[in-house]
């Protein structure tokens, strides 16, 4: 059986792609999901703030996941749980194992990539000092508390102000642990304003700005650790050096979307975001192959993360159904007979349909999507991106070539929340050369 669309991964974006795919006339849309339980990484985010602007209602993260997981049953999404991808390839077939089905091979027509993203480890900080235990990431304390009812330590420090840490800092207090700090490399947080005020400053929870842990000390189980005040080129200033009696110490320090099975596709990657380079309707640079949430780009919001999937999926219908157009009309119109699509059906359209790109500009760490075809852009195109620091009366403007599409006037923006902005199809094809959005400040 060849599928019309595989989707790999059911978090909140895998969900939301294949719902939307359904109603997009997709037919056969299959769902591999390597956990038992559709939900992806909501399942262990067990306080509220989900769905304020899907549902207009303050959820926690299962329930939010939930309502996507019924949805996708009542459409018809067929969902594989304990299904782990082991390889894909550019031609669009799928292998998985899971303990039911063994080894298994599948054919799509097209893929979906809502892969998630992994978190940055110790071993990437490259922290001196010794191996105790002791020392998790913010998302693996959260699995361990929220979801096995194991708690990770009894006085803990969070290195690294992302929004799992600091929510994190709040779920440790009020199981009874004693925060002592939360140390964040940047001279500004990199959490949203709502969490830094919700978990750290209504428990008394003090941010070190310009601090790291530099040093690491326990045999067994973590006994202490240094932190020390950085200068602006982020290197450890001498005589600032604090030290902390903790037997925890958790690390929130960074997502990266993960990919391997992009690379292993030969799909381009984009060193910015270490997501794939996408178009505007999310296909990456090997034909019928798409991706969508945190596994493109690392977002703030999971109402975002299925925001953009919906647009994914949408993307994915109209490249199936103008493909399959084009296979009928070659069939001699026989439109009774379903056709198989090879990555060769598109190199024509590919070629004669060129692309401009979407550059960051001026204090702009990246745009998605990052490539724009020149002509037959859909009525209006969301375009993502993050600012490179907290800045306050700022423009925002977008060009294409030297015409200014639009500008932006905004009191206040900050590098963890992300930024978006539509554009319609129609001025974007009406001018020339490649789009940059940059910042100027007033």
């Amino acid at each position: 059986m060849i599928y019309d669309l595989i989707v790999v991964g059911g978090g909140p974006a895998g969900l939301a792609a294949a719902i939307s795919a359904k109603k997009s006339g997709l037919m056969n849309v299959l769902v591999l999901e390597r956990d038992s339980r559709a939900g992806g990484i909501l399942l262990q985010c067990i306080h509220n703030g989900f769905g304020l602007t899907t549902f207009k209602e303050q959820l926690s993260g299962p329930a939010f996941a939930e309502r996507y997981e019924r949805e996708a049953v009542a459409v018809g999404v067929e969902i594989k749980l304990g299904t782990m991808v082991t390889h894909m390839s550019a031609d669009r077939i799928i292998e998985y194992v899971s303990q039911e089905e063994g080894y298994q091979e599948l054919q799509a027509d097209i893929i979906i990539l809502a892969v998630g993203c992994y978190e940055r480890s110790r071993g990437a900080l490259g922290i001196p000092g010794e191996r105790p235990t002791g020392v998790y990431t913010a998302g693996q304390a959260q699995r361990y508390l929220n979801i096995d009812g194991y708690m990770v330590g009894k006085k803990v420090f969070i290195l690294g102000s992302g929004d799992i840490g600091l929510i994190m800092a709040r779920r440790m207090s009020l199981e009874g642990a004693e925060v002592l700090g939360v140390a964040e490399l940047m001279p500004y947080s990199n959490g949203l304003p709502r969490n830094i005020k919700q978990c750290l400053d209504d428990f008394g929870i003090p941010l070190y700005l310009s601090h790291t842990v530099t040093n690491i000390y326990g045999r067994d189980r973590l006994e202490r650790i240094e932190v020390t005040k950085v200068d602006d080129k982020r290197q450890p200033i001498k005589g600032s050096e604090m030290y902390f009696d903790v037997d925890t110490l958790l690390l929130s320090v960074g997502l990266i979307p993960e990919n391997t099975l992009a690379e292993e596709a030969g799909i381009e990657i984009d060193p910015s975001i270490r997501g794939p380079i996408v178009d505007e309707n999310y296909m990456t640079s090997v034909p019928g192959i798409f991706a969508c949430g945190n596994g493109l780009h690392v977002h703030d919001l999971a109402d975002f993360v299925t925001k953009q999937a919906g647009e994914a999926a949408v993307g994915a219908a109209r490249y199936y159904e103008a493909l399959k157009q084009r296979l009928k009309e070659a069939h001699d119109g026989d439109e009774a007979e379903t056709f198989g699509l090879s990555p060769d059906d598109d190199k024509e359209s590919l070629a004669s349909n060129s692309y401009s790109e979407a550059h960051a500009g001026n204090m702009v760490s990246y745009v998605v999507p990052a490539k724009l075809h020149k002509k037959s852009l859909p009525k209006a195109v969301t375009l993502y991106f993050r600012v490179r620091k907290p800045m306050n009366d700022v423009t925002i403007e977008i060009l294409k070539g030297s015409k200014l599409l639009r500008t932006i006037y905004k009191d206040v923006v900050i590098p963890s929340e992300m930024e978006q902005v539509v554009i319609a199809g129609k001025h974007l094809e009406e001018a020339d050369g490649d789009l940059t959005i940059q910042i100027k400040e007033n």
